[in-house]
């Protein structure tokens, strides 16, 4: 499988999804609340497992849907009062929130309201609230469902899902969304159907998830790979029992809806006072993902792919205490399923090999040699190492986008008179100890050698493409090398070793 080549079909995912949307609005009388899980923008993971998966085709979605769409973002209060980070970006779950309404901004879609969950005089979310409020965004707190989940009769009352703020909406779509799993969207919408039928309006409930797949295997890579993705949760998938029993047919959905689904049914049942027609939890869904896939053996490839990396990536959280042995171990079994190697990610040996190179290089030099590799889009594999002048990671983005803009060995891009004037201001100025280079200032030192060099101007150029190559690292990157990697977009994984013997890395 070659980097370009595609298994998903985005203008046919849209097109599906968007009927069987509107036609699930209807089924309900025109007031339909659906709970948007996954990512809504800069979805990489279904980018990485699908290839050719544009991650913002959602938002594209509800550009399409937005004369008919309001957007609800909820939000854990605990998450936020415990700093919950979102791993892609790097950023705690409430800035999430923030940005995704920024984002929102941008596509011209404005967020009516944002709903803090299990509301209960938090802090951190106090301070939140306030923070959203005064700048105009409308703020309603939801406190945690008394009776959930056994006790149906007081969670439909008005002592249960009644004691909530009542969000009024226009539209006949209202989409619920939040950052991650566990934000309240499903309370959110069973709220909102309960005041919705005590004033009459007979509005209805589904559920928008694109992993995992529910119309492809259920050991599917792509499968799969959701659940290596949720490892630190527990979650997994399985056969829909109920679909199974009701239709005698096989679908696949995940255990914490198959868990919950007796007790939503006859919470729906309750709150509409007639049968609910969902039979399954696979009945609730809306995905229609699994149809827009083109090419199986390229997406199969590319899930495998996104195994190794998650195995790479809770490898690493566990040496720097994030994670559980657990959750490692749990990867571990997905790679065994498929017979996977670490050395099956092509980027892994030939960082290896540049940091054995390094050492041997520097006999008699103390100190921890790193090495880094980055696969082209056309295959080409550059690797790097660290020096007294830069880290790995600066080594490597120098040394490919020389190749890519056909820039010779010899000639430098970061001439002495800029790299010396950065390492006095780290060690005259600022006190630091580390003067090598990491890439954050690398790419800052680069930019002001462009002003004056066409080479190196050239090879800035050149640093666009590099956007979604892979990367391999033998050490775990510093948080300047972690960020200018994520700005580039490339996909990043490390050895769990660290960079130096110091416990406290700036």
């Amino acid at each position: 499988m070659t980097i370009r080549e595609k298994g998903f079909d985005n203008e046919k995912y849209i097109k599906e999804q968007t009927a069987e949307i509107l036609e699930r609005v209807q089924r309900f009388n025109n007031k339909l609340y659906l709970e948007f899980g996954g990512k809504l923008l800069f979805d990489y993971h279904a980018a990485r497992v699908l290839p050719g998966y544009d991650p913002n085709v959602k938002m594209r979605l509800i550009k399409e849907l937005k004369d008919r769409a309001d957007i609800i973002l909820c939000i854990y209060a605990g998450d936020i009062e415990r700093k919950k980070i979102r791993a892609d970006f790097g950023i705690t779950y409430d800035s999430d929130a923030l940005k995704l309404i920024d984002d929102l901004r941008k596509w011209n879609i404005n967020v009516m309201g944002v709903v803090i969950t299990r509301f209960d005089n938090q802090p951190s979310a106090i301070l939140f609230k306030n923070k959203l409020e005064r700048r105009n965004i409308r703020v309603f707190t939801h406190r945690y469902t008394k009776g959930y989940p056994t006790n149906v009769d007081l969670i439909v009352s008005d002592e249960g899902y009644g004691i909530n703020e009542y969000i009024e909406t226009d539209k006949p779509l209202v989409i619920v969304t939040g950052p991650g799993p566990g934000s309240g969207k499903l309370a959110t919408c069973l709220s909102q159907l309960y005041h919705d039928y005590r004033r009459g309006i007979k509005s209805g409930y589904a559920k928008f998830e694109t992993f995992p797949i529910w119309n492809i295997p259920l050991k599917h890579p792509v499968n799969v790979a959701y659940e290596a993705a949720t490892a630190d949760i527990r979650d997994f998938n399985q056969i829909d029992p109920f679909h199974l029993e009701a239709y005698g047919k096989k679908s696949v959905n995940y255990n914490r809806d198959v868990e919950v689904f007796p007790v939503l049914k006859r919470i729906l049942e309750k709150i509409t006072s007639q049968e609910s027609f969902y039979r399954s939890p696979t009945d609730m869904g809306v995905n229609r993902a699994g149809f827009a896939i083109i090419n199986d053996e390229i997406t199969k490839q590319a899930a495998k792919q996104e195994i190794i990396r998650r195995y790479f990536r809770y490898r690493c959280e566990y040496a720097m205490g994030f994670t559980d042995r657990e959750t490692v171990q749990r990867v571990e079994l997905f790679m065994n399923d498929f017979n996977l190697k670490p050395e099956d990610r092509k980027v892994v040996q030939p960082a290896r090999d540049a940091a054995k190179s390094a050492m041997e290089n520097n006999r008699g030099n103390e100190g921890i040699y790193c090495g880094a590799a980055i696969e082209l889009k056309d295959g080409t594999l550059i690797t790097g190492s660290n020096s007294p002048l830069m880290h790995a990671a600066s080594s490597v983005i120098i040394h490919a986008i020389k190749h890519l803009a056909g820039i010779p060995e010899k000639i430098k891009l970061l001439p002495p008179n800029i790299t010396d004037s950065i390492c006095k201001l780290k060690t005259e100025i600022l006190d630091e100890k580390n003067v090598s280079l990491d890439l954050e200032e690398a790419l800052i030192a680069l930019s002001i050698s462009s002003t004056s060099n066409p080479a190196a101007e050239l090879a800035l150029e050149k640093l666009k493409e590099l956007q979604e190559c892979e990367i391999h690292m033998t050490h775990i990157p510093t948080p300047g090398d972690e960020a200018g990697l994520r700005r580039m977009g490339a996909n990043l994984t490390s050895d769990p070793n660290f960079s130096t013997n110091n416990l406290f890395i700036s």
